[in-house]
């Protein structure tokens, strides 16, 4: 039995993972109680998380830099010490992640495997360019979108699914919380468009 691998993003309105301006703050200046606590329970289960290599030099610059107030919130502290695959094959062990392990190789190829080797689920929080590879290869299971209420048309930066596939959508849970931020949880199945029979027919 394969692993459930889910692909957890925060998002604008509008589709930007994060944004140039800093004075917008960790998530976008629209956490509250409900949102921390709901994040909190997510990573309370046992997992194992996968991060690409930009992803996880970011999350270390944060510690290390200690600049950004959302590092020391419960759930990403929680997050910090789950035991973590990087997929790279830049880096070198070992690393800044109490449990972290550098896999090298294709990403897809590496992820299919995770799969099928791990007893518990597997969790990506950011890892775009990653994501986007294994949507496409047909490996993640879950897309966990949380929508915060912001338009960041000027200052966002990395739109979260640009370059990426066409997908249907089947929605499998919903919530709100702090009664301004959706979160929106789906399966992805990528999208095939087939090509119309040439007519044989003489005009």
């Amino acid at each position: 039995m394969t692993a459930t691998y889910t692909f957890d993003v925060f998002t604008s309105l509008d589709g930007f993972g994060g944004v140039t301006d800093p004075s917008w703050g960790g998530y976008w200046g629209k956490q509250g109680p409900e949102l921390l606590a709901h994040r909190l329970a997510l990573y309370e289960t046992e997992q194992r998380m996968v991060f690409g290599a930009n992803t996880y030099r970011a999350f270390t610059q944060l510690l290390a830099a200690g600049t950004e107030a959302t590092v020391g919130d419960p759930w990403v502290t929680r997050m910090l010490n789950l035991p973590a695959f990087i997929v790279s094959n830049t880096l070198r062990e070992p690393i800044d992640w109490p449990d972290g392990t550098v896999v090298k190789g294709d990403a897809v190829e590496v992820v299919a495997r995770l799969k099928q080797e791990s007893d518990v689920p597997l969790r990506s929080h950011g890892s775009l360019a990653l994501n986007r590879a294994l949507m496409a290869a047909g490996l993640v299971d879950r897309v966990q979108v949380t929508v915060f209420p912001v338009i960041t048309g000027r200052t966002g930066d990395d739109p979260i699914f640009a370059g990426a596939a066409d997908f249907d959508l089947d929605l499998l849970e919903t919530r709100t919380l702090d009664g301004r931020t959706q979160e929106l949880v789906y399966r992805p199945a990528l999208r095939t468009v087939s090509t119309p029979a040439r007519s044989t027919s003489a005009d």
